[in-house]
């Protein structure tokens, strides 16, 4: 989009949205595969002939909560938002809190990986998101309550989340994984330094282990990308994998996905953890 003007912004990105994903039915009578003017007006609660006048560049003043209106109507990711409110002449809202959704396009091609464990996290390291594959090799989260499916309660909390946690180590190093995540949750806290759930996480951590404490004190600024994990099974015994992380711009979510080199024993034990989904699919 070589022309970044609000109203070629928002022409542009109408154009984008399935209707279907806003509520509306497809019909062999729209002329475009977007949005409809009428369509997002009610949407963002506009009338039809200010939407016009938006996108035709006459309405050049539109005010913070018209903006965070269209934005919202438009399913846009934070980071397409803030272009918005820039290309407004406004400053853009800073995030206050840490982002739970998972958007559809994020699910969409993570189930397309259905043969690998999958996992996706919040920036606070909350599991949003997982697989079959996840649940073989890690345990199935979903009898956990929400708060304890929280990778860094799991190292070092008291709730049930720590129990539920197979044995994991690092080819780091001791201790190596455990700095990786403090460390990942200290930059969270510069990014979100007003969101209360995020605060209380961090202050019963530090409450609750004399590790995490040390860890706080004096873990850097980094993200934690990947590495060679090795998973206490009860059944296959230790599952040697690489374990990499990807994070997803705009929306502040992790991609964690586990592989093995063909031929490995790793490879072979994933293909174990799969036969019984093969043989329930059939």
């Amino acid at each position: 989009m070589s022309d970044l003007s609000f109203g070629a912004l928002l022409r542009g990105w109408r154009d984008r949205l399935d209707p279907a994903e806003a509520g509306y039915a497809r019909s062999a009578r729209r002329r475009a595969p977007g949005l409809r003017r009428e369509e997002l007006a009610e949407l963002a609660g506009l009338s039809v002939e200010y939407v016009l006048r938006l996108e035709q560049g006459r309405a050049t003043h539109p005010s913070a909560q018209v903006v965070s209106a269209v934005a919202r109507a438009l399913r846009l990711t934070p980071g397409e938002r803030d272009q918005l409110f820039r290309a407004a002449g406004l400053l853009a809202p800073r995030d206050r809190t840490v982002g739970t959704h998972v958007p559809p396009s994020i699910r969409r091609l993570v189930a397309r990986l259905g043969d690998l464990p999958i996992g996706v996290f919040a920036a606070d390291w909350s599991l949003l998101w997982w697989n079959d594959m996840w649940t073989a090799l890690h345990g199935d989260p979903s009898g956990l309550p929400p708060a304890e499916r929280n990778l860094a309660r799991a190292l070092f909390g008291t709730g049930e989340g720590r129990w539920h946690l197979r044995p994991v180590s690092s080819a780091a190093g001791e201790d190596a994984f455990e700095t990786a995540v403090v460390a990942d949750l200290r930059e969270a806290v510069a990014r979100y330094p007003a969101d209360p759930e995020l605060a209380a996480l961090v202050d019963d951590l530090r409450t609750a282990s004399p590790l995490f404490g040390e860890l706080w004190a004096v873990a850097g600024m980094r993200q934690l990308t990947g590495d060679l994990k090795t998973i206490g099974h009860p059944e296959l015994g230790d599952v040697t994998l690489d374990c990499d992380v990807l994070t997803v711009p705009g929306v502040d979510l992790r991609i964690v996905t586990y592989t093995a080199a063909p031929g490995t024993r790793g490879a072979d034990q994933l293909d174990l953890m799969r036969a019984p989904r093969l043989s329930e699919a059939r």
